[in-house]
């Protein structure tokens, strides 16, 4: 019989959904931990063997269980003052699941809908905040030795369906951002953008739409009110998560782009996702993907307008900064890359199942960030073909944990 005693988060801590990486500080190996979501701005440095303390806080382990299981890690006693004190900081870094977080993102709620705009979060950062010099930085990333120049595109003229792009830092991927720019740049060019991108902090419902305009240097693109509004009434759970935009960077990295290239003015549906390839075996998860995606369907056939979707996410995360054992090295980076290209293969040829097949057969080992985006475009698109156009990859930290993204284009 199971006991029906609530477990008190004080003994059962529930860690949130935190990114963490490896650093060196000396000859000493830190784990620092942050928020993705960015309801928290805070960071946090451990020593390792707090970091397995932090590990067990999963709502299932007991404080004394984990001073069990530390024992016989580490042949030390654990003292219960030190895991109070680390519970104590990590609540009050709003790292713990609890009243704490659910009243803080209860307060962003309201002040992401009081908002005007979404605006510019990255500009600054991850891209020049000057509009000048981030038109003179797109362009660039067309004409570096790296990007796609002048070369005509052999689907020149003809009406394009959709865009995969990278979500890595502009500066470092903006020319693999350029190639399939490039493409956009030289086809008919659609109404409507529907950019469905990678919300790296999880959601609750898979995907979280938002009718806010988004800012960045180059002026404000409006959200396609008509498309956002008939999508509300129809599925209304899926604008639960909204504030999820307010930190995600996934869109406003495309938009310099477009704002670049598109000749005409135009709208935007902005989508987060997030959802694996395995837990698409979830019945419950597959409902409510199919929920999302018939609806969409059905308001862009009666909309009546031309859209291009573009899935804004990565491919696989390799290194210990991702969990793996070890840095990846030459000989496992170049097998990764004929693993991403030919599960690239079901994408070009606009098999969905295929797709999510080979991530499963997989066991998502290497951690296919940019599935959930790309699988929608593959179910909503109606193309003929995909290209593979540019293939690159991303150095995360001096533990060589290694990032591949790509560019494909489908008309």
């Amino acid at each position: 019989m199971t006991s029906s005693i609530a477990k008190s988060p004080a003994q059962f801590p529930v860690l949130r959904n935190l990114q963490f990486s490896p650093i060196k500080q000396g000859e000493d190996q830190l784990i620092v931990l942050w928020d993705p979501s960015g309801l928290s701005k805070e960071k946090l440095v451990l020593p390792l063997n707090f970091f397995f303390i932090v590990q067990h806080f999963d709502g299932e382990h007991s404080i004394q269980d984990i001073g069990a299981l530390y024992l016989k890690r580490f042949g030390e006693f654990l003292m219960p003052n030190k895991v109070e004190q680390l519970v104590t900081d990590l609540e009050q870094k709003l790292f713990l699941e609890g009243e704490r977080v659910e009243a803080a993102k209860q307060q962003a709620r309201i002040a992401y809908r009081q908002q005007p705009i979404r605006q510019a979060a990255f500009a600054g950062r991850s891209y020049e905040a000057d509009g000048v010099k981030l038109k003179k930085q797109i362009d660039g990333f067309f004409t570096s030795g790296e990007g796609p120049d002048f070369k005509p595109s052999e689907n020149r003229g003809k009406l394009i369906k959709g865009l995969v792009a990278p979500t890595y830092d502009l500066k470092q991927a903006g020319s693999v951002y350029a190639w399939a720019y490039k493409e956009l740049q030289e086809a008919q060019q659609p109404d409507v953008y529907v950019i469905i991108g990678t919300a790296h902090a999880g959601l609750e419902n898979f995907f979280a739409v938002t009718d806010k305009d988004f800012e960045t240097p180059l002026g404000v693109v409006p959200a396609d009110r008509t498309i956002v509004d008939q999508l509300k009434g129809l599925v209304p759970k899926f604008f639960d998560e909204e504030m999820a935009h307010q930190t995600e960077h996934a869109i406003e990295f495309q938009l310099p782009f477009l704002q670049t290239i598109v000749g005409k003015p135009f709208t935007i549906v902005p989508i987060l996702s997030s959802f694996s390839a395995l837990s698409l075996n979830d019945p419950a998860v597959q409902s409510s993907v199919e929920q999302l995606l018939s609806a969409f369907r059905e308001v862009i056939a009666a909309s009546g307008r031309t859209v291009c979707i573009i899935a804004a996410g990565e491919l696989a995360h390799l290194g210990m900064r991702y969990g793996d054992s070890a840095p990846p090295t030459d000989f496992s980076f170049h097998r990764s890359m004929q693993q991403d290209l030919e599960m690239l293969k079901p994408v070009e040829e606009l098999k969905p199942a295929g797709f999510s097949g080979y991530i499963q057969k997989e066991n998502d080992q290497r951690r296919i960030s940019g599935f959930s985006p790309i699988y929608s475009l593959l179910r909503l698109i109606q193309a003929e073909k995909g290209q593979v156009l540019r293939y690159d990859r991303g150095i995360t930290d001096q533990y060589n944990s290694t990032v591949t993204y790509a560019s494909l284009a489908f008309f």
